[in-house]
């Protein structure tokens, strides 16, 4: 044998001594005997905690304490209520088959199980140590201890006790005893604590008189009660309810609970519509409300608000927000007659005031009160801003450096084709919007299109500046991404948004471009918690060119164009009405330097589950729009919050005046056109009758307005008119209800 041979024999029995020792180590006689020697470790642990946990007296609540919100100043807002809503009732008065629809929905082996749910609870433990929320698959036994004996802390002692207690009370106690326990003191929203108080709350009825798809749709929501109420939840949350309600049902068929027949012949029971509790009449209840919603989105759970303890000051100026309230009576209430005007009765008001420097909500106007109306005007998200949209087009042309189709640099003095019912150029969605009172105008400026409103000049800068690049400046600016297609219909507001979220973008304007976040709470304080106050300034939106250029264009639409009711030499302001599709929702948006207020109109049908409706006729005072009643509350306000008035100008710097070459029609010339014998007024007057179309920006006779062609261009793609929405619309901007809107 060779050298070399000699070393490889070497290296080999080197390396078989190596693996031989590994293996010595790791036999499996080693593993076997080490995993169960941790499992009888783990088994003697779990003994003695079984031996030194023992089952607690009922905590019952009986600590829940109040919550207390005050105004800014400290004084005292309002005290939630101390007394928890429940009323305890027997099982045996709760109908069979709705304790069937809570066991399908929440354990359908509670019957046959010992009480605990070991695969799930191991699941939470891991969660809770890896901070990935909260647990899941505990049993009805396991949340009634948690609920019955013990906290809502997500911690991993409060889950092993919840572990052992759960094994005793299994043992101890009757099934059915469990079972009432848990429908007692389990929490459904809507401040209703125990199934007498949600059946309450959810139908009007005692529990004993729920039916078996309603004691479904209440044990479906307990997966996540503020989502799953049908009252506002989200169309997602709806879905999801829906399919958990299902759920349960197809559960208890499979549990021979119920009959497939039956099961198969049950529709949906839709709740009524909530009511606000006790002491939150007027408008305590919205401002709670709202308090509450930012809470929740700072982190505190419905749990921990439940429970109580929290001293909550609002940033509201208990001055300001008189105010306000004033100012909607005055110029609105006392203009209506909601008892015997169908129209007057669907009137909903709602409107939100921000300090632009800080973020701080100073004032809010929900609606008619709390008790009598539960939804929240102000914060809202189901109507459509409609044209105050529009500054955010300029804005996001002026952000994206964005030129006209014959490479224009697009800033207020650039120069627009004003045809009405004109087809825009560059498009793959065919858009073809009609001008207020289908009213063209000869070559306007951006400026002059943002004074009056005109829907073609924005219509084309849309898609000078594509509606992908729109919406994103808009998202970054604040409005929220519901029922927001990327097409050239945006630019008329076709998205859903609340003056809250509107206040917040018109703040971002106000403050030169850093983004604005609307904020209610200043601090919340508890024992045992802490919350992170929401940061109502962030960095740019939009340059400060941007949005000083916005302003200029905005200020000269109260000065002259259709926010005139809003001018006055008492204060410096910027703002844009907007009246929405079918003159459903009527908009004014403005500020001051130091105010930021956006007052929206709602046609709501006061029926039950409501509905939009059409705002014409309110007050007889023919077509609502958003340089009426809004621009009138919005001055109102602002003279008195501003103190009587105030010298604060804007400081505008960089102002982007754009390049003022004519832009050419997209194809054939339109015919000659003639001036109208009569200019039109920027109301109409009571004696007028109502137009279907929607109204608010009117040329003024310092205008000459053309009258529009009768026919359109050749070759344009061929539009429908709807008398209602006052626009004519291809085909192509109608899908998903983005239907055309009033000006």
């Amino acid at each position: 044998m060779g050298r070399a041979d000699a070393r490889r024999a070497q290296g080999r029995e080197a390396r078989r001594a190596k693996g031989g020792g590994i293996r010595r180590l790791f036999t499996w006689r080693k593993i076997l005997g080490t995993f169960f020697g941790l499992c009888l470790l783990g088994m003697g642990a779990l003994a003695a905690l079984y031996m030194y946990v023992d089952v607690p007296e009922a905590n019952a609540q009986a600590e829940k304490q109040s919550n207390v919100y005050k105004y800014s100043d400290g004084t005292l807002l309002a005290r939630s209520n101390s007394e928890v809503n429940r009323e305890i009732v027997d099982l045996d008065v709760v109908p069979r088959s709705v304790q069937h629809a809570f066991v399908a929905a929440e354990n359908k082996s509670f019957y046959r199980d010992q009480g605990v749910d070991l695969k799930g609870t191991a699941r939470g433990l891991f969660n809770t140590v890896t901070g990935k929320g909260k647990q899941g698959g505990s049993t009805i036994t396991q949340q009634y201890v948690k609920n019955y004996y013990l906290t809502q802390d997500q911690t991993v002692t409060r889950k092993l006790k919840e572990l052992v207690i759960s094994l005793k009370v299994d043992q101890r106690t009757k099934k059915d005893d469990i079972l009432a326990g848990y429908l007692n003191t389990v929490y459904y929203g809507r401040g209703a604590s125990g199934i007498q108080a949600a059946a309450q709350a959810y139908y009007g009825v005692d529990a004993k008189d729920l039916d078996t798809s309603q004691g479904a749709y209440l044990a479906a929501l307990l997966q996540a009660p503020s989502q799953y109420d049908w009252a506002n939840a989200t169309p997602t949350g709806k879905k999801l309810v829906k399919e958990r309600w299902a759920y349960t049902l197809n559960n208890m068929v499979g549990e021979g609970w119920l009959d497939k027949a039956e099961r198969d012949r049950m529709t949906f029971p839709v709740p009524k519509s909530p009511k606000a509790a006790p002491g939150m009449e007027g408008q305590t209840g919205y401002l709670v409300e709202a308090a509450n919603d930012e809470m929740k989105r700072q982190g505190v759970t419905e749990e921990m608000l439940d429970a109580g303890g929290w001293t909550v000051t609002l940033n509201i100026d208990k001055k300001r927000q008189k105010q306000l309230e004033k100012s909607v009576d005055r110029q609105l209430e006392s203009q209506l007659d909601r008892k015997d005007n169908k129209v007057d009765a669907t009137v909903q008001a709602g409107a939100t005031s921000v300090d632009p420097k800080t973020g701080k909500v100073v004032a809010l106007y929900g609606g008619v009160g709390a008790t009598e109306h539960w939804y929240n005007n102000a914060t809202r998200q189901d109507y459509q801003p409609a044209s105050t949209f529009k500054p955010l087009v300029l804005a996001s042309a002026l952000e994206n450096e964005s030129t006209t189709q014959d490479g224009d640099l697009i800033g207020l003095n650039t120069v627009y084709d004003g045809t009405s019912k004109r087809p825009v150029v560059g498009s793959d969605t065919p858009f073809a919007p009609q001008n207020e009172d289908d009213v063209s105008y000869d070559s306007p400026t951006v400026q002059r299109a943002m004074d009056k409103s005109i829907n073609s000049v924005f219509a084309q800068m849309v898609v000078d500046v594509t509606p992908a690049a729109v919406k994103r400046t808009a998202l970054d600016m604040g409005v929220p991404d519901k029922n927001f297609p990327e097409r050239p219909a945006i630019t008329l507001g076709t998205m859903n948004a609340s003056t809250w979220d509107m206040a917040g973008v018109y703040a971002t304007l106000d403050n030169h471009g850093k983004k604005v976040t609307p904020a209610i709470v200043k601090t919340a304080e508890h024992r045992d918690r802490t919350m992170e106050p929401v940061d109502g300034v962030g960095g740019q939106a939009i340059s400060r060119a941007s949005a000083d250029t916005v302003t200029k264009a905005l200020t000269e639409v109260v000065d002259l164009g259709s926010g005139r009711e809003a001018n006055t030499s008492a204060y410096d302001a910027a703002g844009k009405t907007g009246t929405s599709e079918n003159n459903k929702a009527a908009w004014f948006a403005a500020y001051t330097p130091e105010l930021t207020t956006v007052v929206a109109l709602y046609g709501e049908s006061p029926k039950e589950g409501g509905g939009q409706v059409s705002l014409t006729g309110t007050a007889n005072s023919g077509r609502a729009n958003g340089g009426g009643f809004p621009a009138k509350i919005w001055a109102d306000y602002t003279l008195d919050a501003l103190g009587g008035g105030s010298d604060a100008t804007f400081d505008l710097q960089g102002v982007e005046r754009g390049e003022t070459a004519v832009t050419e029609t997209p194809s054939a010339t339109p015919s000659e056109t003639q001036e109208p014998s009569e200019t039109p007024s920027e109301e109409p007057t009571p004696s007028e009758t109502p137009s279907e179309t929607p109204t608010e920006e009117q040329p003024t006779p310092s205008d000459t307005p053309s009258q529009t062609p009768t026919s359109t261009p050749s070759g344009t793609p061929s539009t429908t008119t709807d008398p209602e929405d006052g626009g004519a619309q291809p085909p192509g901007e109608r899908p998903g209800g983005d239907t055309l809107l009033g000006q």
